[in-house]
């Protein structure tokens, strides 16, 4: 038997890992990831108990690199993202912003660097258009022969202004729905979202079908898991814990401090 050439096993290990994330977004249990930036952090997450995937944070990512968030170039965010595939052995899903003006082709070339599913923005735009993005990305990801995980994201609450809520509900469910209709595996509703939410959002989307972030004053991932909610990620609160576990650290010791005796070796 002949042995496969590199990019013939790379894109069936890159399929293997989309059926893993699959799996784990249609089981039961609530999935959580830990947001990661770099190669570092992805192995660090990786080699903690109880992680089952990796998600990058496209806000921590644009910030290692001295960007605001959004504003980070396609090739040096796609550049990162290699980076913390080659990092763990898990399926990864990252975060392609809106899509950088093509997201079809930019989902495309994510796949080629090993992520197996993303989060893309709608920001809000017209819904005919954003279902349409959905439905190309993920034809695109079937002719690459990849069962894509699309975490596809409305923006009905972090960009719905002083709309009333039931406004942001309504607008949510309608967007969310097309998202499913279109091929999408989840739909992402970032911002806190309370227990009536939750409650209002799975019934119109469906159990299972709803991802969310875990920000301070959200609920807790068990809870949310009772709701019916499939996923939850952090987005780039971890890397502001990182940083504050930095800054507090320099304080101490610029205070005459010294490095903690317990702290771990990395290898």
């Amino acid at each position: 038997m002949s042995t496969p050439d590199i990019d013939t096993a790379d894109k069936a290990d890159t399929a293997d890992k989309a059926q893993t994330l699959k799996r784990l977004h249609e089981a039961p249990e609530i999935l959580r990831v830990v947001n990661v930036w770099d190669a570092i952090t992805a192995k660090v997450v990786t080699e903690t108990p109880g992680t089952r995937a990796i998600a990058t944070a496209g806000h921590s990512i644009a910030a290692s690199h001295g960007f605001a968030d959004g504003e980070i170039p396609l090739d040096l965010s796609l550049a990162a993202i290699e980076r913390i595939v080659q990092a763990t052995p898990l399926p990864v899903t990252a975060d392609l912003d809106a899509g950088y003006g093509d997201p079809a082709e930019t989902v495309r070339r994510a796949i080629g660097v090993g992520a197996v599913g993303a989060n893309v923005e709608d920001r809000l735009v017209p819904l005919a258009e954003a279902a349409a993005n959905v439905a190309a990305i993920v034809a695109a990801a079937e002719a690459e022969g990849v069962a894509f995980q699309l975490n596809a994201r409305t923006d009905a609450f972090v960009r719905g202004g002083d709309r009333p809520l039931d406004e942001k509900i309504d607008d949510a469910i309608a967007r969310g729905r097309a998202f499913l209709e279109a091929g999408a595996a989840l739909v992402f509703v970032p911002g806190v979202l309370d227990r009536e939410v939750t409650e209002r959002l799975v019934a119109g989307l469906g159990a299972g079908r709803l991802s969310v972030i875990g920000l301070p004053g959200a609920l807790s991932a068990a809870e949310y898991e009772a709701l019916g909610v499939a996923r939850i990620s952090y987005g780039p609160t971890t890397q502001r814990v990182a940083l504050r576990a930095l800054r507090d650290l320099a304080a101490d010791l610029y205070a005459d401090g010294v490095i903690p005796a317990d702290t771990p070796a990395l290898n």
